[in-house]
């Protein structure tokens, strides 16, 4: 509005200072009449003509200074949104996004303090971000503010709110106990399209000076921002939640199958055993009674092996690596097979792909414990820019994929691993040499290299 304001300025000077120094001129020659055909005159009039040229160009430049000045201004805010915006949008955990749009938008206004309030469908507060307050200071607050006050009118109106003084506001409920003092506030909507509706709060500028139109103006573009990488991170969750849901649906019913196929067996078994002692064929009876503690060994392996994998697809949420490094280490515990792990890099992947790769880790290192009479694991995973190289090696007894009946669990792990590695476009390599032992790798080339 200032900058309209001060090209308007410059055209009404443009026009009026030309005119008016012709008149200044006019009547300048007029009063030195009598004296104009000295050198005394013309000197004269070349210090007026002088002036009125220094007095217009004066005028022009700062009005000119005024308006680059706004634009400089300006285009700092516009890269500082921009920069702010980019780095909303590259996160997808919905906590870290919220704890950004607070300290994104002080840094931006420069104030001491800021806070995000989301709200659910019900008007309920479902998160309550601040920024400028530390852990200490908040416990002594209590508990978060339930839309008393000058903040319930802002959540319950969803418009804008500038004040000067927050005291002299008679909408003000004041402020807890152990509360920092505050005087000032500006306040805008962050208008998402999911299940949320949201807040923006800051209070005293750093330079303690008064919340001007510009600084509410560049707050409401940011929120718009916050909006959309809000709307994103809950997505992003969503997805993962779904994915999850999936993923632990699909462990129960492998588990389910797996345990029905040794039920049966253990069943047959069980009345072998029965046949053999009606018969006296002792011996015979305590080679199936062997066969069926090895039997409920290996089931008792598998449901345990089960439950962690349940647990490490809940746990996906927190990345690739760190899922990767708690499940080894408790696979290590069940197992009693060493593992040797080395991470290279932490990748950034989708949540249906890191589902998947975790799967195959895990199918992996199943078919290690159950078929290899391996006694040391080399897993090694190597990230980069949106892509991933896994290799998970044995030094157990081998086999050869290609001979393998339609019967045997190396090839049905095998065959699920390569399923999982084609529905995310990864590429699956196994070597393996009798008596020597098996590698198998996954190699995800990131999505645009998929495209």
């Amino acid at each position: 509005m200032s900058s309209t304001l001060n090209i308007r300025r410059l055209h009404w000077l443009a026009i009026l200072a030309p005119v008016g120094f012709l008149g200044v001129l006019e009547y300048a020659r007029y009063a030195l009449q009598p004296i104009l055909g000295s050198w005394q005159g013309w000197l004269l009039m070349d210090a007026v003509v002088l002036m009125g040229a220094l007095f217009f160009y004066g005028a022009v430049f700062s009005v000119l200074g005024q308006v680059q000045s706004k634009l400089e201004r300006k285009n700092r805010e516009l890269v500082a949104l921009r920069n702010a915006g980019l780095d909303l949008v590259s996160d997808l955990s919905l906590e870290s996004v919220l704890d950004k749009v607070v300290e994104q938008a002080r840094n931006l206004i420069g104030t001491r303090y800021g806070a995000l309030s989301l709200i659910d469908g019900d008007g309920k507060i479902q998160n309550f971000v601040v920024s400028g307050i530390d852990g200490d200071e908040r416990g002594k607050i209590g508990e978060p503010p339930t839309g008393k006050g000058l903040l319930g009118v802002v959540l319950r109106e969803g418009q804008r709110l500038r004040l000067d003084s927050i005291g002299s506001d008679a909408r003000s409920a004041g402020f807890p106990e152990h509360h920092p003092s505050m005087r000032s506030l500006l306040a805008v909507p962050v208008i998402c399209r999911g299940p949320f509706r949201g807040n923006l709060y800051l209070s005293e500028k750093t330079d303690s000076t008064s919340f001007s139109e510009d600084d509410e103006e560049t707050l409401v573009r940011f929120a718009s921002q916050a909006a959309i990488a809000i709307d994103n991170a809950h997505l992003h969750r969503k997805v993962r939640q779904l994915a999850m849901a999936e993923e632990r649906l699909r462990i129960a019913h492998e588990m389910h199958d797996g345990q029905a196929q040794v039920l049966a067996y253990v069943n047959a078994k069980a009345q072998a055993v029965q046949e053999f002692l009606k018969n006296g064929r002792y011996d015979e009876a305590n080679t199936q009674l062997d066969q069926l503690a090895k039997a409920a060994r290996e089931v008792l392996a598998d449901v345990r092996e089960g439950i962690l994998g349940l647990r490490s697809a809940s746990g996906a949420e927190k990345g690739l690596a760190d899922v990767l490094r708690r499940h080894v280490e408790q696979w290590q515990d069940q197992s009693g097979i060493s593992v040797e792990l080395g991470i290279d890099g932490e990748p950034k992947l989708g949540s249906d792909v890191e589902l998947q790769l975790i799967r195959i880790v895990q199918e992996a290192l199943s078919n290690v414990r159950k078929h290899s009479g391996a006694r040391q694991v080399r897993l090694a995973l190597k990230g980069w820019n949106g892509g991933v190289h896994i290799a998970v090696e044995d030094d157990g007894i081998g086999f050869n994929p290609d001979t393998l009946g339609r019967s045997q669990m190396p090839r049905f792990g095998l065959a699920t691993m390569r399923e999982r590695c084609e529905a995310i476009g990864a590429r699956l390599r196994v070597e393996s040499q009798r008596e020597v032992g098996t590698r198998l790798e996954v190699e995800y080339p990131g999505e645009h290299e998929r495209r």
